[in-house]
């Protein structure tokens, strides 16, 4: 255990508490059995299974042992108009003002939103870097940020 501690917007997080999805796995297994893996589509950010005999499935999303960043497709609007390219990243750009702005006609506005909404998605990086990482990038409590 690295000892990280680690405060994400007022949810304390500490490597001791971190369970990564390989022990997480196996604890299930050594209980219930072999876990079969679900094909996924490939913007999935769970990996899926089931259990042989048992109805439903199990998820997992291991953004902290198996980061999925590079096939992560998602944006966050946040209640404030901003739109967030990574969860675990501080980079926002605002929609709000451009939609809010009643001197635009209707079509430079969806010119600007596509443009503003392409920059952020190009600038997405391909892995968040982990936890000592976010720990440093956090800005709003996820709870703040909404999904």
């Amino acid at each position: 255990s690295s000892g990280i501690n680690a405060e994400y917007g007022g949810n304390a997080w500490e490597s001791p508490k971190f369970l990564p999805f390989d022990l997480q796995k196996r604890v299930i297994e050594e209980r219930f059995g072999p876990l079969t893996r679900l094909i996924d589509c490939s913007s999935s950010t769970s990996m899926n299974y089931s259990l042989p005999g048992h109805t439903g499935t199990v998820g997992f999303i291991s953004s902290m042992s198996r980061n999925f960043c590079g096939g992560c497709n998602r944006l966050r609007l946040t209640h404030d108009g901003m739109l967030k390219v990574c969860l675990f990243g501080k980079d926002e750009v605002s929609l709000r003002d451009i939609l809010r702005d009643s001197n635009l006609p209707e079509e430079k506005r969806t010119e600007m939103l596509h443009a503003v909404i392409a920059g952020a998605v190009k600038k997405k990086k391909f892995s968040h870097g982990g936890v000592e990482s976010i720990k440093e990038q956090m800005k709003r409590p996820m709870i703040l940020i909404g999904g």
